[in-house]
């Protein structure tokens, strides 16, 4: 059953978090949404994880949720609160994984807190803009592209840009399917991310497009794998390859025919992976 509980943070923050699955789990994995979601753990991986003796533990990034806006964030900031967390869960060591904007906030855990992060799995994420050599807006769906373009100049613009109707063809047909099918969990979480306005989506993409506050090479200090489809619109498949270019001994693996949702079907294979990294090898 989920518990879901509340931490205060300095600056009078609250940050709220999410655990469900085994106490006695031989692996606990810290779950890390993409924009604009909240924190509460995937459900169609909560079986799947079970099965596997996995424990997830989650937060709502400031700004989501139960989480007080924190005005000005970077990407690494979210380490800190992670530790608080797992501190206050009596939680040592742990896996991450994050999907899509998630994918960047668990490389920042990787390459923040070594000491108790195991491993780390990104998924769909994203590459920190000016990248060298990577043309970062370079297959961006028209409407994810102008999210971005617009965060880039300011929260004004960004703003403004929000305000306009949603795209849907940021998502390739399989994308739709998913959300339609094994994935419409997306549906409440999105709801409940944008409840009260659209600051915490505001204060990611805004992130997104500013220095992150760590070297992504710095995640080698744990395994990394990186998963991506190749059909991707709204993070290409190119940002997860100049990744693996720059984490030394990155896994890479590419779904050829999936998009930014569908791939989450190939997600099991990740959790297998973490398994076989975190209890079997490390």
């Amino acid at each position: 059953m989920m518990r879901i509980g509340e931490l205060d943070r300095p600056g009078g923050r609250a940050v709220r978090w999410y655990t469900d699955g085994p106490e006695d789990a031989s692996l606990v994995l810290f779950w890390h949404h993409g924009t604009p979601n909240i924190g509460e753990p995937p459900g169609p991986l909560m079986g799947p994880a079970t099965d596997r003796g996995i424990r997830w533990v989650s937060l709502d990034r400031p700004g989501y949720g139960g989480s007080t806006r924190r005005e000005g964030r970077c990407v690494a900031d979210v380490a800190e609160d992670v530790a608080a967390v797992a501190d206050t869960l009596g939680i040592e060591r742990f896996a991450v994984v994050g999907h899509s904007g998630g994918g960047p906030h668990a490389l920042a855990c990787a390459a923040l807190q070594p000491q108790r992060v195991r491993a780390c799995a990104s998924i769909a994420g994203l590459a920190p803009m000016g990248a060298e050599g990577l043309d970062w807006y370079g297959g961006m769906a028209a409407g994810g592209r102008g999210e971005l373009e617009a965060a880039a100049s300011g929260p004004v613009a960004l703003r403004a840009q929000l305000a306009r109707e949603w795209d849907p063809e940021i998502f390739i047909p399989e994308d739709h399917a998913t959300l339609a099918g094994e994935w419409s969990w997306f549906d409440q979480i999105v709801s409940a991310a944008l409840e009260h306005g659209p600051d915490g989506m505001v204060d990611d993409d805004l992130a997104y497009v500013s220095p992150w506050g760590f070297d992504p090479a710095d995640a080698a200090r744990v395994p990394v794998l990186l998963a991506h489809g190749g059909r991707d619109r709204v993070v290409p498949c190119t940002h997860g390859e100049w990744l693996a270019r720059a984490i030394p001994g990155a896994q890479w693996r590419l779904f050829p025919d999936d998009g930014h949702i569908s791939v989450l079907l190939r997600a099991e294979t990740v959790l297998d992976w973490l398994v076989e990294t975190c209890v079997n090898g490390r």
